[in-house]
């Protein structure tokens, strides 16, 4: 890294692509996931949220194929309003956040995607989506997007370890989510990974090798969420006394050591969770997010270390 730069943040990566500040607008378009309605499981992966894990996302509430509700437009007005408050001359990049958001009938996924991306303020999309909702009609039509829009899809991996996934109930495995980054990747469009740090039952290094494997894989970025038990996921249920990290500074010594053995072209777009705080259960202290990331940031200048630097 350069410049006294650490780390290659996603918000840097963007500000470079757009020439100014941009933000993700967070959509709930109405999906569902196939963990959720029997296909796979009901209740979703044992650590998710009542709501997907997209409790701050705007609805939308149409299920029509032809039509953008009113509450969307309404739903990215106000988050834009709120945002340029701060940063009015911002781009705006569509973020389908909550739930699976490639499981749902192609025209219905093409009409949802669309209805955003023909928004005048929208610069790009994003697509956060589980590896085995990407059928070949599904792939076809986000190769279509990628060719005229700024996109990136993202896939809830979380963990390597299968014995892990299947404690979770999160209904694939590696090879699943290796075949999505191959198909992805193929048709040149940017994979982002999610990885949890804290799943129950894995070690420190357990949680390196999840962000080795990852990172041997051309991806575009990754996303390190620390492990949030909150109060409606079934996991509070199983393990109400669970507590992933006994406090901040063992996490942030974790999330430095993962830093440094990621490779420095890949982009850094989580180091932590966000959850509101009414939901949080442990770790008590994960709701101060902004304190976290500047002991990583001051930890990483007093090691003088840097994304990369283990490589």
């Amino acid at each position: 890294m350069q410049g006294g730069i650490r780390f290659n943040s996603i918000s840097n990566y963007l500000k470079k692509q757009f020439g100014r500040k941009t933000i993700k607008l967070s959509i709930d378009a109405g999906f569902t996931c196939p963990n959720r309605d029997g296909t796979k499981g009901y209740g979703g992966c044992a650590f998710c949220s009542g709501d997907g894990s997209g409790e701050l996302a705007a609805h939308l509430e149409s299920n029509s194929c032809n039509v953008l509700s009113e509450r969307f437009e309404e739903s990215i007005t106000e988050q834009i309003e709120t945002m340029s408050a701060k940063w009015p001359d911002a781009a705006y990049l569509a973020y389908f956040q909550s739930h699976t958001n490639t499981y749902a009938p192609v025209a219905e996924l093409r009409s949802k995607y669309y209805a955003a991306l023909n928004d005048p303020r929208i610069e790009g999309i994003v697509i956060a989506t589980r590896p085995d909702c990407l059928g070949d009609d599904v792939l076809d039509l986000l190769d279509e997007i990628n060719r005229d829009h700024f996109m990136w899809v993202e896939l809830g991996l979380q963990t390597i370890h299968n014995n892990t996934s299947e404690a979770m109930g999160i209904g694939y495995d590696l090879a699943t989510y290796d075949k999505a980054v191959a198909d992805l990747i193929s048709r040149n469009i940017r994979v982002v990974t999610h990885l949890i740090l804290g799943l129950p039952g894995e070690t420190e290094e357990m949680m390196l090798e999840s962000v080795r494997y990852v990172c041997s894989s051309p991806i575009f970025g990754i996303k390190l969420h620390l492990m949030n038990i909150v109060r409606t996921s079934r996991l509070y249920e199983m393990m109400p006394d669970y507590i992933p990290f006994n406090n901040i500074e063992e996490y942030v010594d974790l999330v430095i050591r993962c830093l440094e053995i990621i490779p420095p072209e890949i982009t850094i777009h989580r180091l932590t969770g966000d959850v509101p705080r009414r939901l949080l259960i442990a770790p008590e202290w994960s709701y101060r997010k902004r304190t976290i990331l500047n002991m990583i940031n001051s930890e990483l200048a007093s090691r003088n270390t840097c994304q990369g630097a283990a490589l």
